[in-house]
């Protein structure tokens, strides 16, 4: 496994690359967000470790550059940073999971095996396409369409809305799609879903047919019409 890690602490970056070359993995060290812009440029890894705080062009910045190029390749942030609100707006931005510093090791490589299996399964995936009524995912292009038209997805709102399109006919309760979107715990009373559903509702068109469906007290479902 190719990683890339984006740390400019060299104690720290020392530290990881030992470790992960003990555990078998390859790391490349980028000390700054415009070297590591150039190396994911010209090279294909499996996974990012990214830190928040970099000289220059910071991690946020770097994250934002990455997905809208249409690289998907996993990003775990490793941060001192440690509110809900930094871990929030990395993964609004297209971060896949967030790791605050300091932290046990092995839970490091348990976070690595999960995103690049998950990852490998994504790309195993035989159906490219999810529909219900005149919307369409592409996930092998990462984009939505309705009626041919694309609808431009933050990439938390593309998470969230192909996660309720891959359980089509399921009701998913409010714990389910913060651990699968959002990828960590909160506090089961934040209405950050809610306030998604209503960012990806006001997106799409639900004149012809109703395509979010609010089960009271539960969560949320997509739904075939009958």
């Amino acid at each position: 496994m190719n990683i890339l890690l984006v740390e400019d602490d060299q104690r720290i970056s020392n530290f990881l690359i030992k470790g992960l070359s003990e555990a078998g993995y390859n790391t490349t060290l980028a000390d700054s967000g415009e070297k590591a812009r150039e190396l994911i440029h010209t090279y294909d890894f499996d996974i990012i470790l990214m830190d928040i705080m970099l000289p220059g062009l910071d991690g946020m910045q770097l994250t934002q550059i990455i997905r809208f190029k249409g690289n998907y390749t996993p990003i775990l942030v490793l941060s001192a940073l440690n509110s809900p609100d930094d871990k929030i707006k990395m993964l609004d931005m297209g971060a896949d999971d967030y790791l605050s510093k300091p932290f046990h090791f092995e839970e490091l490589i348990s976070r690595i095996k999960a995103l690049t299996r998950r990852n490998k399964m994504s790309y195993q995936k035989e159906d490219q396409y999810l529909s219900c009524g005149n919307i369409v995912i592409d996930t092998d292009l990462h984009k939505v369409t309705q009626n041919d038209k694309e609808i431009e997805f933050s990439p938390t709102e593309y998470k969230l809305f192909t996660f309720l399109m891959e359980n089509k006919n399921k009701v998913l309760s409010r714990t389910q799609i913060l651990h699968k979107v959002w990828g960590i715990d909160f506090d089961n009373t934040t209405n950050v879903v809610d306030v998604y559903i209503s960012y990806v509702r006001n997106k799409i068109d639900e004149t012809e047919q109703k395509i979010i469906h609010t089960v009271k007290g539960t969560g949320y479902l997509i739904k075939d019409s009958k």
